[in-house]
């Protein structure tokens, strides 16, 4: 048994199955794929895959069994070689973050900043994606920082940490009657605001589920004309009169957005939680402590390393 092998096993169900893109993912031949996945079903005893001629077409029963702990081989092994890297290259390295793009585009630059300015020798590389996109990054081993609002609490093999909570705000032309009102004084409703088109999130995107839940809870309908998961398209096209702009309150900057006016709508919308995640028993190196704790204050490395141990505890590991 070898570690190419078990990446072949690994990297042919992520694939679906698919063993030209296994073998260029493992920059191999496709025979050389075939043998590895071979040579290791013969020394277990079972067949992994389902066959149809040389083609796999999935799993088998026991192929689900094993698969599992492939992944858990490969995962300590990638945490082997990163503690033999945290001695023999201290303070230097790759930190690999993935994030959503209302994150990385207003919550992280001040973050990297700061965290460059302490940690020179790190080599930082930023994915964006949804929050799904996000947690399979995680999950895949690509990440080992995922920032993201939704999804990332609902997988069970991330430790997702609470890190601050934010709010919507309407965005409008300062010529908008709403503007107008605002400015007089008048607290804005959801009955007033589902009077107009609304331009806003992708569904799983910065906490729209909550604008969703807040029309339907009121027995409004939301009549979204354009949805995006960037809030600098969204306030675009509210600049061009299309309609009303909700977005995160962190994606407005009075001076950057001038032709633009804020008004908070934090009561009409539940608070969203901003959320930093790790892979369930990933090594982590002393800077990717170093980052969380720079992105939010209490994420510690003792708060850190104690929220770990909590979730093992709850997931009986």
């Amino acid at each position: 048994m070898n570690f190419q092998q078990l990446r072949s096993i690994r990297e042919a169900q992520r694939r679906g199955f698919n063993l030209t893109e296994v073998a260029h993912a493992l920059h191999t031949s496709q025979p050389g794929v075939s043998r590895q996945i071979r040579e290791l079903e013969d020394e277990l005893g079972i067949e992994i895959f389902m066959r149809a001629g040389k083609r796999l077409t999935g799993l088998t029963e026991p192929g689900r069994q094993v698969l599992p702990i492939i992944e858990r081989m490969l995962h300590e092994a990638d945490n082997l070689r990163r503690a033999g890297d945290d001695f023999a290259r201290a303070g230097t390295g790759t930190l690999r973050i993935a994030a959503t793009h209302s994150q990385a585009r207003y919550a992280l630059p001040p973050v990297v900043r700061d965290f460059r300015a302490t940690h020179p020798d790190v080599s930082l590389h930023l994915h964006q994606g949804s929050p799904q996109q996000v947690a399979r990054l995680l999950l895949d081993g690509e990440a080992d920082v995922g920032i993201a609002t939704e999804a990332l609490a609902q997988f069970d093999e991330l430790i997702a940490l609470p890190c601050y909570r934010w709010t919507h705000s309407v965005v409008v032309p300062p010529d908008h009657e709403l503007a107008r009102e605002a400015a007089e004084g008048q607290v804005l409703t959801l009955e007033r605001l589902s009077q107009f088109p609304i331009i806003t999130y992708e569904l799983g995107y910065t906490g729209r589920s909550h604008i969703d839940d807040a029309f339907r809870t009121a027995g409004l309908d939301l009549n979204i004309v354009l949805a995006a998961m960037d809030a600098d398209v969204i306030k675009t096209y509210v600049e061009l009169g299309l309609g009303v702009g909700i977005v995160a309150s962190i994606a407005y900057d009075e001076e950057r957005d001038q032709h633009l006016v804020a008004i908070d709508a934090r009561h009409l919308f539940a608070d969203n939680m901003t959320r930093l995640a790790v892979r369930r028993g990933a090594y982590l190196r002393d800077y990717v402590y170093a980052f969380m704790s720079t992105f939010a204050a209490p994420l510690t490395r003792e708060a850190v390393e104690a929220a770990a141990h909590e979730s093992a505890s709850q997931a009986g590991l």
